[in-house]
Formats: structure tokens, sequence, C-alpha cells
């Protein structure tokens, strides 16, 4: 802990700064306001970074710059003197967090002036709270995982101090119903639940893909219960939670999906109807005491449509104005000098329809309104194009002055660590920044709460907590959070950061094998296109059975002809190539080829497996895993750019092109299976077989090398004209 032994008060007006000078190394010093629990942070790991260290490090650290905007920063350089100036405590808190790394990872300090690139940096947290309030992911093993921890203040804090650090500066929790497990409600005390249950039900492996059922009688009748803890302490415990996100410029928000009320049992005649009377005013005070029960909580948010089927467009806005607009301006009529902030997806609704209906709080000086659109749909990791937001931004441009947020959905990479810069530059570069108040980063198919698959020698004794999965997949969490703040961060500034981690290694050769590993990831998705999280998951090569077209999910040869590309890409698919090769003109085809995809992917994974083969990894623990995932990326790489490569030739042998085609495919599948049997085994080293997931249903590895396989006798069994 930080320990100054100087102090000196300074009083202006009622109010005490404390400032801090303290020497942390011979002949330096740093002089902060030590009452700031953002820059005191900061300085923490400045203190670090000095210690030991030649030279005189004599940093000032300031705040009220002008000249910024909020949460920008200068760091400005005079001989041995180093001055942090920010435009507020985040501004003050980000240029020290800028200036430790320097000299941690450098060296040396270079003078710069840093404004944020997107105003809102955050996270899409799907939260289990409860068996009786679930997310739209507890029906899977990340969520049944991870209950305990929503209620675990040590984890919020580590999770919290992570954003931080990676620059987010506000977390969604989303949930179907949170209310019963977060307020008590004076209108509807007995809705209030005390305690923390799991359900100790044998789970099937698919429930509804719009939320429905999760409070089926054989789910909540057979639970345990996880904590014992009354609503007052409830309360308390996300009260804490709160204040310690606000010491560290992280926000938190509510958002949740309708018309869903679970945990309420029916009680005062509350059901999840939307003409129901009772439970528009249900809602409606509902919301307004979660505004007023946690002062810290910046605002809330909703999605429409998920359980309002066959009402309109109309009549859901309606029902939405009703409950959560007015629960808003009930809080705000109540606490008129606080500022809130209303989320609005837009889904299953239009935009303008949006805007018309909620007008009031438009217009509401105290109220921030902003939409919420999903930018990429379930997978970032697809193109860094994306096309499905144009008449969106059209929508809102006209109505002039709307901003919205940009869900970035990653339900692709929850196993692996992901690292590639120059996909998530160029990604953050293309979103339309007029209309944008900033995104938040996370997924439908996973919680990134605590790690919970790993199964590796180095696991911590019993009883200690495993580690969080934003700390194992650090890397990839610095990219999209500090990209956000500054796209411009450099991949010299990477190398280093990573230099500084991994000291053993060649970090430059580490950084190149993670952006080649991670780089097959839009590589293959960009090529076989399913945009929902119910329609792909790479990790395991499958979907939900219906959508894949076979009884087991698996994406076979035969899902990979007739899947299209990604409409944001130059890539051709397979049937349009075979078109045009049968009719002479494949060489004058404008875009890439699915053999020329196949070879983009196959030279990912030649790189990835050279380079991380080749890193020197000691006993670095991390390390070792990281140099781990690559190699197990390679071997997925390998498998799919077989399979992309051995599709195509089916496709053309069908279309009477030759029988050569049919031998190639059978070799090239041959090849696939192989290479999908060493992606298992290396997995499988480092982490447990299955996976249960709440959107494609149980990822198992073993079970699908006879689906691998049978692509070969898909093959072998090609007749020319079948499609």
């Amino acid at each position: 802990m930080f320990r100054p032994n100087v102090a000196v008060l300074f009083f202006l007006s009622l109010f005490a700064l404390v400032f801090i000078c303290s020497p942390v190394a011979a002949d330096s010093s740093v002089d902060y306001r030590a009452d700031d629990p953002m820059i005191a942070f900061a300085v923490g790991q400045l203190q670090d970074a000095i210690q030991g260290r030649d030279g005189d490090w004599n940093v000032t650290i300031e705040t009220d710059a002008a000249g910024l905007k909020p949460e920008g920063f200068e760091i400005i350089v005079t001989d041995n003197v180093y001055t942090v100036s920010g435009a507020d405590s985040a501004g003050a808190m980000y240029g020290t967090l800028e200036l430790a790394e320097q000299i941690r990872t450098l060296g040396r300090v270079t003078p710069c002036k840093k404004n944020p690139y997107m105003k809102r940096r955050g996270v899409k947290f799907n939260c289990p709270l409860d068996v009786r309030t679930p997310s739209y992911t507890d029906v899977c093993d990340a969520a049944q995982n991870n209950i305990a921890e929503m209620w675990n203040l040590d984890f919020w804090k580590e999770y919290i101090d992570n954003l931080a650090e990676h620059r987010y500066n506000y977390i969604s929790l989303w949930s179907l119903h949170p209310f019963p497990s977060l307020v008590r409600v004076p209108e509807y005390p007995d809705v209030a639940l005390d305690d923390v249950r799991r359900s100790t039900c044998d789970w099937k492996e698919y429930y509804s893909l719009n939320g429905i059922g999760f409070d089926a009688p054989e789910i909540l009748e057979n639970y345990e219960t996880l904590k014992k803890i009354s609503m007052d302490e409830k309360i308390k415990f996300w009260r804490e939670v709160m204040a310690y996100g606000k010491s560290r410029n992280v926000d938190f928000y509510f958002v949740t999906w309708n018309i869903f009320v679970n945990g309420t049992d029916g009680k005062y005649g509350i059901t999840d109807r939307i003409d129901n009377e009772t439970t528009r005013d249900y809602f409606r005070q509902s919301v307004k005491q979660l505004l007023l029960t946690y002062p810290d909580l910046a605002g809330v948010g909703l999605t429409t449509g998920e359980n309002m089927h066959g009402s309109s467009f109309q009549k859901k806005e309606d029902w939405a104005y009703d409950t959560y607009a007015q629960g808003m301006l009930d809080a705000a009529k109540e606490s008129p000098g606080r500022k809130f902030t209303f989320i609005h997806r837009q889904h299953q609704t239009g935009a303008l329809d949006i805007a018309d209906k909620f007008k009031p709080l438009i217009d509401h000086p105290n109220i921030d309104f902003i939409f919420s659109f999903k930018y990429a749909k379930a997978h970032v990791y697809s193109s860094t194009v994306q096309t499905n937001h144009p008449r969106f931004v059209e929508d809102i441009t006209e109505r002039g002055g709307l901003k919205t947020i940009w869900t970035l959905r990653n339900d692709d990479t929850f196993y692996f660590r992901w690292g590639a810069p120059d996909f998530v530059r160029e990604f953050v570069k293309n979103i339309p920044y007029d209309v944008s108040d900033g995104y938040y980063f996370g997924s439908d198919q996973y919680i990134w709460g605590r790690e919970f698959m790993f199964k590796g020698k180095d696991l911590p004794e019993t009883g200690a907590p495993r580690e969080l999965e934003i700390v194992k997949h650090w890397y990839q969490w610095l990219l999209w959070g500090r990209m956000g703040y500054d796209p411009s961060l450099s991949n010299e500034r990477l190398v280093a950061i990573l230099a500084d981690r991994f000291p053993e290694t060649d970090a430059r050769q580490l950084f190149e094998a993670w952006q080649a590993a991670s780089m097959i990831y839009p590589a293959v998705t960009g090529f076989h296109w399913g945009m929902f999280d119910f329609q792909w998951y790479i990790e395991g090569c499958r979907s939900t059975p219906g959508y894949a077209k076979t009884e087991t999910g698996f994406h076979d040869v035969n899902r990979f002809i007739t899947l299209p590309p990604h409409p944001g890409t130059d890539n051709i698919s397979i049937p349009n190539y075979v078109k045009a090769v049968k009719a002479g003109g494949a060489d004058e085809l404008e875009g890439t080829t699915p053999i020329e995809v196949a070879a983009q992917v196959l030279a990912h994974a030649k790189r990835a497996n050279e380079l991380a083969n080749g890193l020197k990894v000691g006993d670095n623990v991390e390390l070792q895993k990281t140099q781990h995932d690559l190699l197990t990326l390679s071997y997925l790489g390998f498998y799919y750019a077989r399979k992309i490569e051995g599709s195509t030739e089916v496709a053309l042998y069908r279309a009477g092109l030759g029988d050569q085609h049919k031998a190639r495919a059978v070799e090239l599948l041959s090849t696939a299976s192989r290479m999908w049997d060493n992606y298992v085994a290396y997995a499988k080293i480092q982490y447990k077989n299955p996976l249960w997931t709440n959107r494609v249903g149980h990822c198992d590895w073993e079970k699908m090398k006879a689906d691998v396989k049978r692509d070969i006798e898909i093959a072998r069994e090609a007749k020319v004209g079948r499609d």
C-alpha cells in the first residue's frame, strides 16, 4: 500500500483538499490529491513503475486542465519534472496510468496529449443474479459457475480495477428481470427476494432462444442456497459495488429484456401480458425505486420484443414508455439535481418510432437519451466493415443530435486468448463516428466472470479463487478498451507491453504469433457467416441443429457450401465461384475466392504455429498457457483451411467439372480430420470438454470427431448434379 510521508492541507471554502508530496525513490516525488480515489489508484501503479529505477522522477498530477475533453489528459516534460494534467479526475487517472506505462515499458517519457476517441467504452455483462432472476445466458455452464461471484465484492473490485486500467468507463449489467434481487418496491413489498439461489435441476441441452421458460417448475423447485443474505444486505452490497466503480470512473447500468416477470411468482396479479395494468405499474415503480435506491447507478436501459409476441411497434413502445420512461421521469422529479442516462436498444422497433414516443426523455435537461444498436450482430470477429447499420444511422441523423452506443458482440472467443490489434484498430475506426456515443463489448453466450474451464497443473489450491476471465483474456480486453480511448495506440507500444509482461521471450515474435492466430477467427467467420450466436460458434464448428441442417448442429461440408460470406467482405461464396469456374470466367471474378480464403487461413495458421513453437517461455506459467492457446488455434486454422478448400472441391465435382475434384476433396478433408484431432488433443490439455452453451448447446470436441470424419464420406459419396 502507498504510504506518503508528507501531507499538506489546503482549505478552499468548506472543503479540505489533501495533497501528497511523496518520495517514491531516491530524489523522486509525486505530488497529487490523496483524497481523489481515481488518482490514488493510478499513483499506486506509478509508484510501482518508478520504484528501483535510476534517475529523478518528480511528478505533479493536476486536474481541471483547460483545452481538454472530459477524461482527456496531457503529459508535459520539463527537465526532470513530469506533469500530468487531466481535464478531470478521470483524465488525471488515465494520464497517470499512461505515464506509469511509459516508464515501465519504455524506460522514458514522451510528452503527449490525449482525448478519448469514444465517449463511452463499456462492457456487456449478462448478469446471473439468481435462478429466480436470471439473465438471457443463465442456461449454460458459464452462468451456473458464476452466480455466486455476482455477490462477491472481491470479484467486482478486481474486475473494476482491470476495466479502469484498460480505459473502460461503464458496465452494463443485463438481466431478464433484476428488480426482485435488487430493490424493495414499497407498492409491491412481497416481490423482494432474500438469499441467492442456484438450480440443481437436470438441465436440458436447449432452451428457448427468447429467454422463455427459465422459470419452469423443475428449475425453480430444485435449488441450493449459495448465500444467505437479506434484501437490505443486497442493497448495501450493490451500493458498495457501484461506489467502487465510481472511484475508478466506471459507471453502472442495468439493462433488461422484456416483458419478463421472473421472481414475482404471480404476486399482486403481475403477469407478462402487455395489457396488464398492474404489470405496467409494477415496472414503473420498480424502475423508479431502482434509481432512487442506488445513487451511483448511472441509468437503466431496455430492449423490447423478446417476450411481446403479437404486439405492434406502437404497442411495444407505449408499454416501454409507460414503464421504464415514466419510472425514470418519476425518479428525476424526486432527485432534481441528478443526471440519468436512458438506453433504448433499437430492436424489433423503428428508431424514429422510438424517438417520437420518447421525446419527453430526449428533451429532459437531466436525462441523456441514447440508442443501442447491435453493430456486428453476434460476431465482431467477422469483418472490420459492417453493413447492417446504414438505415439506422440515417434515421437518427435525420432527427439531429441523437446518439447511439454500439453493441459489439463477441460470441466467438470463449476458450482461447485472442489478440489482433490491427483488426481492432481498423474495426473501431470504421464505426460511424458522428452518431456514436460509444460502444460496449461482451457476449450473450458467455459470462465473463471467473474462469472455470482450465484444468492445468497450476490451479489454485482448494478454496482459492480461480482467475477472472478478464485477467486471463487481458490482451483482448486491453485492445477493445484502449483502442476505444485511443485507436492510434501503436503496435510498438503493444510490443513493449508484451515485453514488460513476458521478459522471458521475444515480444515481437509473440506479438506476431498472437496476431496471426487471432486472425483465423475473422478470416473463417468472414467467409462462413452465421450472423447470430445460435447460427455459428467457430471454436466448436457448430450452431443449433436447425440452422446447421444436421442432427448434431455440426457445420458439415454441405453447410460450408451453402452458407454465404459476410457482406462486408469481398469474399466470394462457393456456389458463385463454382458457377464462374463452370462458365470459364473464374479469372474475371472480383473478390477473394474460396480457394484464396483457404490460403489466407492456412497462412495465418502456419505463421502462428511456427512463431509460437519458437517462443522461449521459461518458467512463466501465463506465457506457457498463452503459447499453448496459440498452438491450439493454429490447428483450428489448419482444420478450417482444409475444410473450406475441401468443401469447394466437393462443389466443383458436383458441378461436373471432373473426378479430380472428388479425389482432391477426399484428400483435403482427410487432412482436415487429422488437424481436428490435433486441435482437440491440444485443447484438452488445458481445458475441460464439453462446454454447455445457452445458444448452441453442448460443444463436445470429442463427439464432433465423428462429424468431422463424416465430411470425408460426404466427399466420397458426392454425385454429379447433386447440390
